[in-house]
C-alpha cells in the first residue's frame, strides 16, 4: 500500500520540479523572438553608403634631352694616282678604208615640148566642128517648130471652121419667146459622142437673160446629132460654144 502511495506522490513531485524550468523556458523563447523582431527591424535600415576617392599626384614631366651635335665626318686623305709613263714605241692606229665612190644619178630624160601651134590648129578645128553641130541642132529645132507652128495653125483652123458649123446649125434652132435687150453672150460646154450625138448641154456663163439661156439650151438639144469634124481633123469630145443674139 505504501508503495502504490508513492508511486503517485513522486510523479506529483517530479512535476513541481520541472515547472520552473518549463517557465524559464518558455520566458527565453520570448526573449529570443523580442530579440529577432527588433533586430530584423533595425536590420531593415539601409546601410549608409561612404565614398573613398583614390587621389595620386601625376609624375612629373620627362627630363627635356638636348640632341648631341653631328660628328665630324672623317677626313679621307686621296692619294694621287701613280703616273705611267708612255712607251717610246708609238702604236699606229689602223688605216680607215677609203670610202667607195657614189654612183651618180643619171639625168631624167627631157620630154620634148608639144608643138604649141598644132594643139591650137586642133583646138580651133574642134570649135568649128562644134559649132556647125550646134547650129544645124538649132536649124533643125527651127523647122520643127514652125512645122508644129503650121499644124497647130492648121488644127486650129480645122477646128475653128468645124465649131463655126456646129454654132450655125444651134444658132438656125433658136426660137426666141421674147425679145433680148443689147447683145449677151452665154457660154456652154457641149459634150458629143463621135457622130455627133449631143451628151450634155451645161451653161458655164449665163448671158443675164433666162429667157436666152433656155432657149439657146433648147436648140443645142433640138440640133443632135451636130455636125462632124473634116477628115484629118480631130475630134474633140467637148466643146466650148459662145452665142450671142445679134451675132
Amino acid at each position: 500500500m505504501s508503495a502504490a502511495l508513492a508511486g503517485p506522490f513522486l510523479e506529483w513531485r517530479r512535476d513541481e520540479d520541472l515547472a520552473p524550468a518549463v517557465v524559464l523556458a518558455v520566458a527565453m523563447h520570448v526573449v529570443l523572438a523580442l530579440a529577432l523582431v527588433f533586430g530584423v527591424s533595425w536590420q531593415s535600415r539601409a546601410p549608409e553608403v561612404v565614398s573613398v576617392e583614390l587621389w595620386q599626384p601625376q609624375p612629373p614631366p620627362a627630363p627635356v634631352v638636348a640632341p648631341e651635335p653631328p660628328k665630324p665626318a672623317p677626313v679621307v686623305e686621296v692619294k694621287p694616282e701613280p703616273r705611267v709613263e708612255k712607251p717610246d714605241i708609238a702604236i699606229k692606229a689602223p688605216a680607215k678604208p677609203k670610202p667607195k665612190p657614189e654612183a651618180k644619178a643619171k639625168p631624167k630624160p627631157v620630154p620634148p615640148k608639144p608643138d604649141d601651134r598644132r594643139a591650137q590648129q586642133d583646138l580651133k578645128e574642134q570649135l568649128a566642128r562644134e559649132q556647125q553641130q550646134l547650129a544645124a541642132a538649132q536649124e533643125s529645132q527651127r523647122v520643127k517648130d514652125q512645122m508644129a507652128s503650121a499644124a497647130a495653125n492648121a488644127r486650129f483652123k480645122a477646128i475653128a471652121a468645124w465649131v463655126d458649123k456646129v454654132r450655125a446649125k444651134i444658132r438656125g434652132n433658136i426660137v426666141l419667146l421674147a425679145e433680148v435687150k443689147g447683145n449677151p453672150e452665154a457660154l456652154f460646154l457641149v459634150t458629143l459622142l463621135p457622130n455627133g450625138e449631143v451628151l450634155q448641154a451645161q451653161l458655164v456663163i449665163s448671158s443675164g437673160d433666162t429667157v436666152y439661156d433656155e432657149a439657146v439650151h433648147r436648140a443645142i438639144r433640138k440640133s443632135s446629132p451636130l455636125p462632124k469634124p473634116d477628115s484629118g481633123v480631130p475630134f474633140e469630145r467637148q466643146l466650148k460654144l459662145t452665142f450671142r443674139p445679134k451675132d
